[in-house]
């Protein structure tokens, strides 16, 4: 029963997670740093948002090899799930008009994207590939977790501006809230019994 309910978990914590992007994409008010890579890949490389999501978490995830890193089946489902769920969801959601409407567009999809980065890493099935890449370097190095951490989504952040990705204020709300909201949702989710939280300790990133 224990590994069905945390596999229930896992699944429904991807699919949230992916609802969670696109409503963030929707209030078009400035997106997660990872997010503005996606949103200004995607035209570049003539794929959709949540097709970009998921290729380029296949491409993380091959960053994995030099490190060491061994993904679950977590990482794997993430990879899968999350990009397409975005893209089922955009055309299901209106497009909010003025900006009380886009900003609780903005704060429903950061509320929802803590509670689901808290379930399906307090399932116990292995990180996502961009947060396995954060903590496989800092243990590679050596290097505290906040720098490598403030160092990838500097990184990511500044080319997607570059590539036109949106950045805003849902960029510097969702920076100074994120690790707030999933700290405190992952106790709550962190099954007893499941295979250990692989990463319980930062916010996720898909």
């Amino acid at each position: 029963m224990m590994i069905k309910r945390r596999l229930a978990q896992l699944l429904w914590g991807l699919v949230l997670y992916g609802i969670s992007m696109a409503l963030m994409l929707r209030a078009n008010l400035g997106l997660d740093p990872w997010d503005v890579l996606h949103q200004g890949l995607a035209p570049l490389i003539g794929l959709s948002f949540g097709m970009t999501v998921n290729l380029l978490g296949l491409i993380v995830l091959l960053l994995w090899i030099p490190l060491r890193l061994r993904p679950g089946i977590g990482t794997v489902l993430n990879i899968a799930i999350i990009g397409t769920v975005v893209d089922l969801s955009l055309p299901l959601l209106p497009a909010p008009e003025g900006y009380p409407a886009r900003f609780a567009f903005l704060i429903a999809g950061i509320v929802l994207n803590g509670i689901a980065g808290g379930a399906y890493i307090g399932a116990g099935f292995g990180t996502g590939p961009r947060d396995g890449l954060m903590t496989g370097i800092a243990g590679r190095t050596g290097w505290p977790i906040k720098i490598v951490r403030t160092g990838i989504e500097l990184s990511v952040l500044a080319a997607g501006w570059l590539m036109g990705g949106t950045v805003g204020l849902g960029t510097v709300l969702y920076a100074v809230t994120i690790g707030w909201v999933v700290h405190h949702a992952l106790p709550f989710f962190t099954l007893r019994g499941n295979a250990g939280s692989g990463g319980a300790a930062v916010a996720a990133n898909p």
